[in-house]
């Protein structure tokens, strides 16, 4: 498809509008390091939580929620547990809370208020979460380069843009159409206009969030957002238009049991007479046995829940909020501006690919149809001149959203644990606003670098995950629940885990395991769980206890639930006036609460754009009572413990 010159205007405007952020908020975010990369902690809450919400609305999340919900139907909402996409509830309820009154400026650097500055193992520990955390701020930065490269290309074809760019003319006339050298050099030329597109848009988004700070962050967030709020209300709108004068009996396009959430024992959707690729793409998925699936989600999502933030950019504006309780309220804003939007897009785009499926100009794998492409086909071929170049802008918002709030994070921890910690202690506001920059430019020739050398990023992107996530579980979550775990526990369990979740990703890549087809990686899981518990306890017992000031100042700034015994009752025996925090079972309650009330935010457009009027009623009457409850056991208590 060629856009036409209404559409390419409307990007080019957004991008002018990004650059026009970035000097504007150039001279606030040179006002102190906190102000560079924190936005002075001055941030409102809502503003923060925009911004955080617009990180995750991103190009590939939402082309893997379209393929879902064409597939799963309703039954899709449940699949994101997998990530979990219930750890904004944990974070609600009190982890947000906990994290902020650390008051550090990253995750590494909050591991001092945990282990202090002179346990033996605080300064392995301190490495390994800044190498942990680099690692996944250059690995997500390659992966968005080449993502938003090829996703761009499909918009705007090589053919279309080889005359105004020279260098990606690849001369192909001199090559017979259809031989094997002019499929090769076809493919190079695609292939160089997605970096070439990839690396003019990381330019753009490198500009406002280097120059701009965490205040040029936000306020781009924010203006994307709009976008998008915008985009998804047309997209949802035009589906139910189509779907209203079709004329087409939508439930027999669909298996039994498409259009309900509910499932037993087995999924029990059945493809195979209505589309058969789709049926080979169910079994390939590995979620038959649905009720077990959804369980060890559960399982895997609630231990992942509890340790916390990863030191990304979720971590960086929980730490910039102005307050503890602003923390919370942050977190929790963030699944009711985002659920409801994004999914009212994603229903709309595969009501679309369910409508006109057959004319749908798709990708193929080895197994048979992409499913993934069709979000960028319905794009192509059903939204009208104008809306196109506001949905690609959108998302090319939502790309760099994603891009700038990884680099920030990057950048606050070259700058706060690298250069601050073991260079230079006393520099300035301007040497550390120029680290700033220099640091970003770093991460981005990095991260863009190692994006131009690999060709299929997805399995380099799910080994850095998978290996990395699956070490990052045990360790974080002791830190909060034992008071014996210590430095030394914190480094051998991360060290481990790391280690021993890497060996089946990279032992995939050579053919000898299949770790990333379907749902293997769940199986895998309790596995990864053993093999840290084991290096966290051993770890900590072969090392003294963090010390008693150390582990008292925590207590007493954090106010955590969980094995504090002894640290209590010494604190209790010079301040009786000191409590145990007793909100552990108010807290599971509100999480459970919260947890239910994600699951009808994003039912909701479903039920609505389907025009099920009798589940929408209910869905809404379930969601009043979930707000009138919370409100009471979680919004007027957000300054306790």
């Amino acid at each position: 498809m060629r856009l036409t010159a209404i559409d390419l205007t409307i990007i080019a405007l957004y991008f002018i509008m990004m650059i026009i952020i970035g000097i504007v908020m150039k001279n606030r975010a040179k006002r102190s390091k906190d102000s560079y990369l924190m936005g002075g902690k001055k941030l409102p809450w809502y503003m923060l939580g925009l911004s955080d919400a617009s990180d995750m609305f991103d190009i590939s999340g939402t082309m893997l929620l379209v393929s879902m919900a064409f597939l799963y139907g309703f039954k899709s909402v449940w699949i994101p547990w997998m990530w979990p996409v219930f750890n904004q509830v944990f974070l609600m309820v009190f982890l947000s809370k906990w994290l902020r009154r650390s008051n550090a400026t990253t995750g590494a650097e909050w591991l001092g208020t945990r282990f202090g500055l002179t346990d033996k193992g605080v300064k392995q520990s301190h490495a390994i979460v800044v190498v942990f955390a680099l690692m996944l701020c250059i690995g997500y930065m390659a992966y968005a380069f080449v993502g938003v490269g090829e996703f761009l290309e499909i918009f705007i074809p090589y053919e279309s843009i080889k005359e105004v760019v020279p260098f990606l003319d690849q001369n192909l006339e001199q090559y017979t159409a259809g031989s094997e050298a002019y499929t090769t050099a076809l493919y190079a030329a695609k292939h160089t206009t997605a970096q070439f597109y990839g690396v003019s848009i990381c330019l753009v988004a490198t500009f406002y969030s280097i120059v701009g700070g965490m205040h040029g962050i936000v306020l781009a967030d924010f203006i994307k957002y709009m976008i998008m709020i915008v985009c998804s209300l047309f997209v949802g709108t035009i589906a139910m238009i189509h779907l209203a004068d079709s004329g087409i009996i939508f439930t027999d396009k669909m298996p039994l049991g498409w259009d309900s959430p509910f499932f037993g024992a087995e999924l029990g959707l059945d493809w195979q007479n209505i589309l058969a690729d789709a049926q080979v793409k169910l079994e390939k998925d590995g979620y038959k046995l649905f009720s077990a699936v959804v369980a060890m989600m559960f399982f895997s999502g609630v231990l992942k829940s509890l340790a916390g933030p990863a030191p990304n950019y979720d971590c960086q504006k929980i730490l910039s909020t102005k307050s503890p309780e602003e923390a919370s309220k942050m977190s929790g804003f963030i699944s009711i501006i985002l659920l409801p939007i994004r999914y009212f897009m994603t229903m709309g785009l595969c009501i679309l690919g369910v409508l006109y499926f057959k004319d749908l100009t798709l990708s193929h794998t080895a197994d048979g149809v992409n499913f993934e492409s069709i979000m960028p086909a319905v794009i192509n071929k059903y939204l009208p001149v104008g809306l196109v170049g506001l949905v690609l802008a959108g998302f090319l918002g939502a790309f760099m959203s994603n891009f700038s709030g990884t680099l920030n994070a990057g950048q606050a921890y070259i700058v706060n644990d690298i250069y601050l910690k073991y260079f230079k202690p006393e520099a300035d506001r301007k040497q550390i606003i120029s680290m700033g920059y220099l640091s970003g430019a770093v991460m981005v020739i990095l991260g863009v670098g190692l994006g131009l050398f690999i060709k299929d990023v997805n399995m380099i992107f799910n080994i850095i995950t998978a290996g990395l996530y699956g070490g990052f579980v045990c360790a974080n979550v002791l830190k909060w629940y034992w008071w014996r775990f210590n430095a030394s526990g914190f480094f051998w369990g991360m060290f481990a885990g790391i280690v021993a979740s890497a060996i089946p990703p990279a032992l995939s890549v050579t053919g000898v395991t299949t770790y990333f087809d379907g749902t293997r990686m769940l199986y895998y899981f309790p596995v990864f769980i053993i093999i840290q518990l084991i290096a966290c306890v051993l770890g900590s017992y072969a090392a003294p206890p963090t010390d008693e000031a150390t582990l008292k100042n925590f207590y007493k700034t954090v106010r955590p639930w969980g094995f504090w015994k002894p640290v209590r009752e010494a604190i209790q025996a010079e301040d009786p006036t000191i409590e145990r925090n007793k909100n552990f079972k108010i807290n599971m309650f509100n999480v459970g609460m919260g947890i239910a009330g994600q699951i009808l935010l994003t039912l909701l457009p479903m039920y609505f754009i389907l025009s099920k009027w009798n589940g929408l009623f209910v869905v809404l009457g379930l969601l009043a009572v979930i707000f009138i409850v919370m409100r009471k056991t979680w919004w007027n208590r957000l300054s306790d413990f």
